[in-house]
């Protein structure tokens, strides 16, 4: 293996789509992976498709709303050697309902919680060894809909622009110290979590296209990853128009509020 590859890596919500999907496509002779996600037998799974790509892995499950079991396990990851990749993947979504009826608080605070708060609270955990290492990439997943909110959800447009400002201040800090941080922007990846989601889902991709997007931008250190074109930069016009216009757009293409 190539000794710039990332050996020690972290994904957390590996027993997703694209989670789970970045596992597989990391994982190689020599690689260690530390996979976290909710559901046990998913999470299993990917662990034995790992396994057999050659990996050695350590899963465990928990969630990541339980900061002081979360804290606890990155802290016995990072105890030993150092992490050379933390992905900073688990989330979950929610909406305004089929007639515009708003989104239960409950699952409001839990988008928020897991996507925003749980990210951080990753961060914080693993920063300090890669500090001292002067080494070391986290890699945050943001969204396209980070952008611009789309009227249909909410909180989770407001939790992954969260995350990609977070991630962006990171990168500026902490760039000198040699520790690399990049914004993962996706669009559309089919998964039970896209499926559920309001709207059209235009430039749909797969999970394993969306993993070795995703890594090949790793490796290359962009400060954003996002995809597909040209619904990135569709997204990215929505943030700089005026916002008036933009929900026209919006509108027009079927994310109604």
């Amino acid at each position: 293996m190539n000794a710039r590859l990332p050996r020690r890596i972290l994904i957390t919500g590996a027993s997703g789509a694209i989670g789970g999907a970045l596992a597989e496509v990391y994982a190689a002779l020599g690689v260690e992976l530390h996979l976290n996600g909710r559901n046990e037998e998913k999470l299993a799974a990917v662990g034995a498709r790992c396994i057999t790509l050659g990996a050695s892995v350590l899963l465990r499950c928990l969630d990541v709303r339980d900061t002081e079991a979360l804290h606890a396990w990155l802290g016995e990851v990072c105890a030993t050697d150092g992490l050379d990749l933390v992905i900073v993947n688990a989330g979950m979504n929610t909406d305004i309902g089929p007639v515009g009826e708003g989104e239960p608080w409950d699952e409001a605070e839990a988008v928020v919680d897991i996507n925003l708060k749980a990210s951080m609270a990753i961060v914080h955990a693993v920063l300090p060894a890669m500090r001292r290492r002067r080494a070391g990439q986290i890699a945050l997943v943001s969204s396209l809909a980070g952008y611009f909110g789309l009227p249909v959800t909410p909180a989770y447009c407001a939790s992954k622009a969260g995350v990609k400002a977070y991630g962006e201040a990171l990168r500026g800090w902490l760039a000198p110290e040699g520790i690399r941080v990049n914004v993962i922007m996706p669009g559309y990846v089919e998964s039970p979590m896209c499926d559920a989601m309001p709207g059209p889902k235009p430039f749909l991709w797969q999970p394993a296209r969306a993993a070795r997007f995703i890594q090949r931008g790793l490796a290359a250190d962009r400060a954003r990853i996002s995809f597909p074109f040209p619904l990135n930069l569709g997204t990215w016009f929505l943030a700089i128009l005026p916002a008036a216009v933009s929900l026209r757009i919006l509108a027009w293409l079927g994310y109604r509020g």
